[in-house]
């Protein structure tokens, strides 16, 4: 399952935009080149998933509208060769520092039962000897 698709960013960045940063064809074709841009989004997906692997369970059953948001943000700037306009280098920025924060749990997806269960197997705990309370080990308090 990808986190956006090529309809997505033609949806975002309009048609124009992709052809510009996918026609790599020589001479040019005038066309978006659909195997650019799923290579793209399989690296954006494969990113994406480094920052949720050890706090959800992979695949998701739906994707949510932020990390769609994300994966266009991302995609986007994996399409440039050369250098990224400021707008879409921000976003990128933006994006990473998000599933940084998704990562820590800073921010919490809203999908459903897929975030792995805490365990107590993190608190703290000791044991300790009984003490009894006689005459003898309370002098002075008696």
């Amino acid at each position: 399952m990808t986190y956006a698709s090529q309809a997505d960013l033609v949806e975002r960045f309009g048609e124009p935009m992709l052809v510009d940063l996918t026609d790599r064809a020589s001479p040019p074709a005038g066309e978006i080149d659909a195997a650019v841009v799923t290579r793209a989004l399989e690296d954006t997906d494969a990113a994406i998933n480094g920052y949720l692997f050890g706090r959800y369970k992979l695949p998701l059953p739906s994707t949510p509208p932020a990390l769609r948001d994300i994966a266009q943000a991302i995609a986007i700037y994996k399409l440039h060769r050369d250098v990224a306009s400021e707008k879409i280098r921000q976003d990128y920025l933006d994006a990473t520092k998000t599933l940084g924060q998704i990562a820590s749990g800073v921010v919490r997806l809203d999908v459903d039962g897929v975030e792995p269960a805490a365990s107590d197997a993190g608190g703290v705990q000791f044991t300790d000897r009984e003490r009894e309370m006689t005459p003898d080990n309370m002098k002075g308090f008696i």
